[in-house]
């Protein structure tokens, strides 16, 4: 067994915006959101790069990637930490990506430029402190945003 569980894998495929986060050359971070991020494997995770060189620099200086993963509506999700390899157009990986893309209904793949496949090293849980008390329940979490979201939802359309 690797070391992403059932549910971790079930948070990403349903969520699939991954907020991956490098380091600069300069020592700065740099945190961007990522829309294509999908379950490689039982150990790998990744996502597509459409618009990211930031993130990629850092990834060739050598940085380690963190990807938060997070559901809004019960505000849960994951952080996974590791080192990623970059595969680049007429790779096997990068090949299997865009397969994977594709399978998942992805309109984005003719501007792939490199798929970035993230070995997970490290994986933890990542939990609203509106849980920390136990007075709030999944369920009541669930209710509230969704109700939050439903009045956004609501204001942009009559905007």
């Amino acid at each position: 067994m690797g070391i992403l569980t059932d549910d971790m894998k079930r948070v990403v495929s349903e969520q699939k915006l991954g907020f991956c986060a490098t380091v600069c050359p300069d020592g700065s971070p740099n945190l961007s959101p990522k829309g294509s991020t999908g379950v490689w494997d039982d150990d790998h995770l990744f996502f597509a790069d459409i618009c990211s060189p930031q993130t990629i620099a850092n990834l060739r200086a050598g940085s380690l990637i963190a990807v938060n993963v997070v559901d809004p509506f019960v505000r849960k999700g994951y952080r996974f930490k590791g080192r990623a390899v970059i595969c680049e157009p007429g790779s096997a990986g990068f090949a299997e990506g865009i397969d994977r893309m594709r399978a998942g209904g992805s309109q984005l793949t003719g501007r792939v430029k490199a798929i970035v496949v993230i070995e997970v090293q490290h994986a933890e849980p990542l939990i609203s402190p509106v849980y920390d008390d136990g007075t709030a329940t999944e369920a009541d979490v669930l209710r509230t945003h969704r109700t939050r979201f439903a009045s956004l939802h609501e204001r942009r359309a009559g905007s």
